[in-house]
């Protein structure tokens, strides 16, 4: 006998079938009870009475979210009792024959309303059954989708997917690295990546010419509402492009994926303004403006190209860690010289002038969140030392992490540049949600906890004599 998913029910009127799902609601009315059985692609209503023999017995012990195989008869609902305002509403199914594939407990809270009204903390605490709410399928729907649709873009453009490492080196980018020990390797760690930012520009050097990845990130920063330790990002990174070229590429990809999966949506200004940075910042008061006309109007798409960043800024002592001058991108950012400057007039710049400096960074704003940040890379290995050097290290230490960096610049490096989104960001905002978590299929709280698999935790003194790690309590 043919199984179909549900959603097929309506082309097969008249058929004998089997259908699998879960009980979404049971409605008793004397001697016929109406079940309305779900799976991922709809619910149809089902109906079942003394005529099944047996199974009858079997259906009045069935609750919600039962788990059932169900055979029976495609039909036509009789004329009084159709609905035209759900995708079945014409049809129903007689149940022959019932088998209960597992039972279930009742669920600690509702799944079917839009969870606002449920302490988020409950809902992430069993995640798998908050994922059957209408609203949080709909979003893992549209994130699969949008997923999808950036693969096919960026193939048709001639990019190449290239998963890079997530067990690498840890150095100094910016944020604070997850470290990994190793275990064949006594005192040594490895650092999930910050980003794939060292491994796509050796993909430059590799001739690769147009890469993508959508990838995990990792980042060991302090708590924020918009931020989570790992993250999805699309990675691109491409050689021989100018800043407005790459800036190009991507405004055309936002605009098909808008016209695509968000027909609804409508930009305030397309093609997006180009906003320097300190226009932002006098106009704004932000590198991130908002620049939509109807702020309330979650339908309306403020995005921005915010351009012309400078290369550091200066952060005050804070916590553990000295004022020190930082890279308000990253350090690997090209910066903004004039032309025909010698290194040496270069260098010098870097250590007197360093509050002046440009650079070739771009980020994406959007409704006065940034969804993506790029910039063109800097390709002189004796400028790259010069700049972490200002931002507090020696050019020993810079040679010693940046070994493997500084040979690669000398067998042929392209001029390159790239960009990287934040896709949960961006989710978050084209799906009209207040917080990334609803957007990310099992999320960690505010503070970087897994509810659900009660993590971090501690592990067993086995594991750690292995990994040659001791704790001090």
């Amino acid at each position: 006998m043919k199984e179909i998913y549900i959603k097929d029910a309506v082309n097969l009127i008249g058929q004998e079938i089997d259908l699998y799902g879960w009980v979404e609601t049971r409605r008793d009315h004397g001697k016929i009870i109406f079940i309305d059985l779900k799976d991922s692609t709809g619910t149809i209503q089902t109906v079942c009475g003394p005529w099944m023999g047996e199974g009858y017995a079997l259906i009045e012990k069935v609750r919600s979210e039962w788990v059932l195989k169900l055979t029976g008869l495609v039909k036509v609902r009789p004329d009084n009792m159709k609905n035209e305002k759900i995708p079945l509403g014409n049809v129903e199914f007689e149940v022959k024959k019932v088998e209960i594939l597992n039972e279930a407990n009742t669920h600690p809270f509702d799944v079917y309303g839009d969870g606002h009204d449920i302490g988020e903390e409950i809902r992430m605490g069993k995640k798998y059954l908050d994922l059957k709410r209408p609203r949080m399928r709909n979003n893992l729907k549209k994130r699969a989708l949008t997923f999808k649709f950036i693969r096919d873009y960026l193939y048709s453009n001639d990019f190449l997917e290239i998963d890079t490492p997530y067990l690498t080196k840890s150095t100094p980018e910016g944020a604070r690295d997850f470290l990994v020990p190793s275990r064949l390797g006594a005192g040594l760690f490895y650092a999930l990546p910050q980003s794939p930012q060292q491994y796509k520009q050796m993909l430059m050097v590799s001739q690769i010419e147009r890469y993508f990845q959508i990838v995990r990130c990792f980042r060991d920063e302090d708590p924020r509402g918009d931020r989570q330790p790992e993250f999805t990002q699309l990675d691109i990174e491409v050689s021989f492009k100018s800043e407005e070229q790459i800036l190009d590429l991507v405004e055309k990809m936002i605009k098909e994926i808008v016209d695509k999966l968000y027909p609804e949506k409508h930009f305030t200004e397309f093609p997006f303004p180009r906003i320097d940075y300190s226009e932002a910042m006098a106009k704004y008061n932000s590198d991130k403006p908002d620049i939509r006309k109807d702020k309330n109007d979650k339908n309306e798409l403020g995005f921005a190209f915010i351009v012309n960043f400078p290369m550091f800024e200066w952060h005050e002592k804070q916590y553990n860690e000295d004022a020190r001058f930082v890279a308000v991108h990253h350090p690997f950012t090209k910066i903004r010289f004039e032309e025909g400057l010698s290194q040496a007039e270069k260098t010098k710049l870097i250590q007197d002038n360093t509050k002046e400096l440009k650079a070739f960074q771009y980020d994406v704003a959007l409704n006065g969140c940034e969804v993506a940040g790029g910039s063109l890379r800097e390709t002189d290995a004796d400028i790259l030392e010069a700049v972490f050097v200002k931002l507090g290290n020696t050019a020993e230490d810079f040679r010693n992490q940046f070994c493997h960096y500084i040979e690669m610049f000398g067998y042929g490096v392209p001029p390159h540049g790239g960009v990287a989104f934040g896709l949960d960001r961006l989710l978050m905002i084209l799906q009209g949600e207040e917080s990334i978590r609803e957007v990310i299929p099992f999320p960690k709280t505010g503070d970087n906890r897994d509810l659900m698999m009660n993590s971090p935790s501690m592990v067993d003194e086995k594991q750690l004599k292995e990994l040659h790690i001791k704790i001090n309590k």
